[in-house]
């Protein structure tokens, strides 16, 4: 994807389901039209020791495939999720979190690129 244009995408969202799948939290959706690179995901706890899972959906199969399941965060710290690795998403897909208990905040940075052919 290098050379294309694109825009900055940042999300941050206080995770609060302990639901996996479709009832879990929603942190980021790739937009109608685009492609998602994603080059960061941080689970933060700021309180006791709580567990984390992280799934994507995939639009296309409509389905959900974790990227981390029941990974225990310790409070005050804060999990590197894709490591130095990088996820890339299409029109639809999603990135969405649940956690066993207390609150977890999880971020997403990444970048946007338009791509005229992609649709949900």
């Amino acid at each position: 994807m290098s050379g294309l244009v694109f825009t900055t995408v940042y999300e941050s969202v206080a995770v609060t389901s302990s639901t996996v799948g479709a009832g879990a939290n929603v942190v980021y959706t790739v937009p109608a039209n685009h492609d998602a690179q994603i080059t960061l995901i941080i689970a933060a706890n700021g309180s006791a020791t709580h567990t984390i899972s992280v799934e994507v959906y995939h639009a296309e199969s409509a389905s959900y495939k974790y990227l981390l399941r029941a990974h225990s965060v310790s409070g005050g710290e804060a999990y590197n999720v894709l490591g130095s690795s990088s996820l890339f998403l299409h029109a639809g897909d999603k990135i969405v979190a649940t956690r066993s208990a207390g609150t977890l905040d999880v971020t997403v940075s990444g970048k946007h690129f338009y791509n005229p052919v992609r649709s949900n």
